[in-house]
């Protein structure tokens, strides 16, 4: 595909704006384990069917996660929502994709299925059906020197899961990056909001919001890093406040599950995070008080280290970047460095050394 904006960059012309991150599409070879983790981790099951488990968020959105049964573990990609059944019409037009159906997965509506520049599977739709916001925790009243909201009573936050406000982002390695990274501003307006460049001014890590005009919008919804092959590196949720932050923590590491870095604030968006790996080792995010941006924000540039990832907390072991590398791996490795134009050996040398 011919680049006509180099990027990270605002596209002037987008073929649609996406609204929203719906869902998230994971396979697995054991859903009951699945379930497990995701319901400890502050999901809910909102539907089971023969080979597919639909969990949810509190927000109103049918389903924002989706796991199949498969023989092997693998993410397979994520759904986005349109305004109008004219959207995809628009990107049918201008990918010449498959056709648009009847959405059979719960909400309904119309869908079309994509494939991005990378591999990854992009479900975008329209009119899905609302499912109405679940109820939750009001934010705990915080007590500073200057006022007292507190009176007369204790801190107990319920000793429970976290309630998961809505899925927030999620982040993808990839080794095409400026073509990839196109096809998003391109096809879905997503503008920029920061983005964390090498020694030789190339991105290294980009993140990503929706074009929602004068409604701020989170800080991002897509994140995309430099890598040597398609990979997902994680996804986020929110929860109502850092509590609901430190509880998820403590339930996760009373049941057992692997903690994978936090708790801590990040630089860039903000968010008090924490992060643990489900049983196949893909990372999922808790975060709260994360910055919304208007369109009109303009793109910040920073030079990218372990350091610049959090502003406190402990800092980002080189365990949370590094790669699995199998003989798969490897041979990808391989191909990619002969035909992705951007990566080279000295690209992925100056990244190990920044993330060692």
């Amino acid at each position: 595909m011919k680049l006509i904006t180099r990027q990270p960059a605002k596209y002037a012309c987008p073929t649609t704006k996406a609204v929203a991150l719906t869902h998230l599409i994971f396979e697995r070879p054991d859903l009951d384990l699945a379930e497990s983790y995701l319901k400890d981790f502050g999901l809910v099951v909102g539907e089971k069917r023969p080979g597919v488990t639909y969990f949810q968020d509190r927000s109103e959105k049918p389903y924002c996660y989706r796991v199949e049964k498969a023989s092997k573990a693998r993410f397979v990609g994520f759904g986005l929502q349109v305004a109008s059944h004219d959207d995809l019409l628009a990107l049918q037009a201008e990918l010449k994709c498959g056709p648009i159906k009847d959405s059979t997965h719960p909400g309904g509506g119309k869908a079309i299925k994509l494939t991005d520049p990378s591999g990854f599977m992009v479900e975008v739709s329209c009119d899905q059906e609302s499912v109405g916001k679940k109820p939750y925790r009001s934010p705990l009243p915080v007590n500073t020197s200057d006022n007292v909201e507190r009176r007369n009573e204790t801190q107990r936050p319920p000793v429970e899961p976290p309630q998961v406000l809505k899925l927030g982002h999620v982040v993808i390695e990839v080794a095409k990056f400026q073509e990839t990274s196109a096809w998003y501003t391109k096809h879905f307006g997503f503008i920029p909001s920061d983005v964390q460049v090498l020694p030789d001014g190339s991105p290294a890590v980009c993140f990503f919001r929706l074009d929602l005009g004068d409604t701020p919008a989170d800080h991002h919804t897509l994140a995309m890093a430099q890598g040597f092959m398609p990979l997902y590196s994680h996804s986020a949720y929110e929860v109502i406040d850092a509590d609901a932050v430190g509880m998820g923590q403590r339930v996760l590491r009373e049941k057992g599950w692997n903690h994978a870095w936090g708790i801590g604030r990040h630089i860039l968006g903000s968010q008090i995070f924490d992060y643990w790996s489900d049983p196949w080792g893909d990372k999922h995010e808790h975060y709260c008080d994360g910055d919304a941006f208007t369109s009109d924000r303009a793109l910040g540039v920073h030079p990218v280290s372990r350091d610049a990832m959090s502003q406190w907390g402990q800092p980002m072991p080189a365990s949370f970047t590094k790669p699995k590398l199998s003989p798969k791996a490897v041979a990808e490795l391989v191909k990619n460095l002969r035909e992705a134009p951007d990566l080279s050996v000295k690209k992925l040398i100056t990244l190990a050394k920044l993330f060692a």
